[in-house]
């Protein structure tokens, strides 16, 4: 098995997934979420009781052989991706993972065995009707059983509002449940921003109209390039002392077009490899250079989305957040049942061009040398509420 064969297909995943969700989400809202976090989930959900049921499903949606590659893969990226470097002065990432199940669930020892051994999670067999104490930990919730069930969502709750610094609130709605995994992370860019130059701009809406938010700008040399149609600005995370095997960026995809999001997104998701070949590889004097502060929350159920890839009979909730400022990104997510590593020619650089994000944009952090996609969002009004989703609607 090639491994780094097989994490490029967790990328495309990713991208396809990326795709769905937000041309599904509300029109003209702000989205973030993991699909780290929603695949990690799933892989978890085919290795646990029952997978063998949906693994044919599930192999098929992440592009895997076998349950043993999507194991190693997982193995990887919790080597690389998942490991805590804020000591010495790089990113600082977490994450949990575990399994509550009713004990009516029939199961085979294995699995606790796999789960707390492999994925390092907390795997508890619960009674769902009786009154007794649980370890605080994340869980796997079957639909609502009486007043039992509900106490565990809100221990779930808060739970997961505790280990993500307050960021993730009320992640499990009513009768929900899931297997869940639960990341959180602090990261500071490496060239931080001056908040002396940090100054209200105009931000222009797809309405028409337009509205005030603080921009932040930068006279520094910026990882900029000009593609047909939009611009991607590459911004790196400072790195540890001794954090030599992973690199984390993120991207902004800004169309040239105010309205010209819907197709960018088409292109990003419908060409093989477009992250790995649209990479800013050299720093450039800008014209101008700004963008947008913002913080927003976003959640959803997965469910019909994965319905329409092909992922039948899994209910799974997901909830990320994200607040971008001077100082670098700070971002969470939990979900329910000379910096880039890759190799491109060289081209010379371009004549001098500006970015300046005031109209909707596309934004994502990756991990440059594993190619982990960690967060995917979309900004249409960065001066919107903290909080969306859509509890109405089938898929929000």
């Amino acid at each position: 098995m090639d491994v780094r064969e097989a994490m490029k297909n967790q990328t495309h995943v990713a991208m396809i997934l990326s795709g769905h969700v937000l041309s599904s989400a509300p029109k003209d809202s702000n989205v973030i979420f993991s699909p780290a976090s929603i695949n990690s989930a799933i892989t978890m959900h085919a290795a646990g009781p029952g997978g063998d049921l949906v693994s044919g499903q599930i192999l098929s949606f992440l592009r895997s052989s076998s349950i043993d590659e999507l194991k190693t893969v997982f193995r990887e990226l919790a080597s690389v991706v998942y490991t805590d470097r804020s000591a010495t002065g790089g990113p600082k990432i977490t994450a949990a993972n575990g399994l509550w199940i009713d004990k009516s669930l029939p199961t085979d020892p294995k699995f606790k065995d796999l789960f707390e051994n492999f994925f390092k999670a907390v795997y508890v067999p619960v009674d769902f009707r009786s009154e007794v104490n649980f370890p605080f930990n994340i869980s796997f919730i079957r639909k609502k059983k009486k007043s039992r069930a509900e106490e565990v969502r809100k221990e779930v709750n808060s739970w997961v509002e505790h280990h993500t610094n307050n960021l993730i609130k009320d992640l499990l709605p009513d009768g929900c449940w899931i297997i869940e995994r639960k990341k959180k992370n602090r990261r500071a860019w490496k060239r931080p921003f001056e908040k002396y130059y940090t100054r209200d701009n105009d931000f222009h809406l797809v309405n028409g109209t337009s509205v005030s938010v603080p921009f932040m700008s930068s006279y520094d040399n910026q990882y900029v390039r000009a593609y047909d149609g939009f611009k991607v600005l590459r911004l790196p995370y400072r790195r540890g002392s001794d954090d030599t095997n992973r690199k984390f960026s993120m991207y902004f995809y800004l169309p040239d077009k105010k309205d010209g999001l819907d197709d960018l997104l088409e292109k990003m998701v419908s060409t093989p490899g477009f992250l790995d070949s649209h990479i800013p590889t050299y720093r450039d004097e800008l014209e101008k250079f700004r963008i947008p502060k913002f913080k927003i929350e976003f959640g959803f159920s997965v469910t019909s989305v994965l319905d329409r890839l092909g992922l039948r009979s899994m209910s799974m909730y997901h909830k990320a957040c994200v607040e971008i400022d001077e100082e670098g990104a700070e971002a969470a997510a939990a979900t329910a049942d000379g910096d880039c590593g890759c190799s491109l020619d060289f081209v010379e650089p371009p004549k001098k061009i500006d970015f300046v994000a005031d109209h909707p944009f596309l934004f994502l952090t990756r991990e440059e040398k594993t190619g982990t996609v960690l967060f995917v969002g979309q900004i249409f009004d960065p001066s919107g509420p903290c909080s969306g989703s859509n509890s109405d609607s089938d898929d929000y």
